[in-house]
């Protein structure tokens, strides 16, 4: 069970923040691309990444945005919203630290989070503002169990 886990089974308030990294490839997003549909050329073509005055192709934006639904999974989050500003690009081999931190909490268990995603340089490549219900007593007891 991962240390994210045991906090959420614990319960989860305002000022938790969770922290994970993980380096993007080439594979990730042409997978990605295949269960997305998504086929921009900037992901997959070196001239039109180029055209667009990128060093080379990118990653996928909900690609490397979707780290945040691996802390939402953990924590056992049922998101009610998601927003994005996608900063700058996510190159294959950049590897991204996502930041997620609960900013408020109330008693019928709705919160909001805010994740701020930056690659091995410190640079901000995505920020994300969320909404959704946090696992009241029951689902953490639930949680516990698997």
């Amino acid at each position: 069970m991962t240390h994210i886990r045991e906090q959420a089974i614990r319960g989860l308030k305002a000022g938790d923040v969770f922290t994970i990294t993980r380096t993007f490839t080439e594979s990730d997003t042409v997978t990605f691309g295949e269960i997305s549909r998504d086929m921009n050329p900037i992901h997959y073509d070196e001239r039109f990444a180029a055209s667009k005055d990128f060093r080379g192709k990118i990653c996928h934006g909900l690609l490397v945005g979707g780290m945040i639904t691996e802390i939402g999974g953990q924590i056992g989050w049922l998101a009610s919203g998601m927003n994005f500003r996608f900063r700058r690009p996510v190159y294959f081999g950049d590897t991204i630290t996502c930041v997620f931190t609960v900013t408020e909490a109330d008693e019928c268990n709705r919160a909001k989070a805010e994740a701020v995603l930056s690659n091995q340089h410190g640079e901000t490549v995505i920020e994300a503002w969320l909404t959704g219900l946090l696992p009241g007593q029951t689902e953490r007891a639930i949680l516990a169990q698997l």
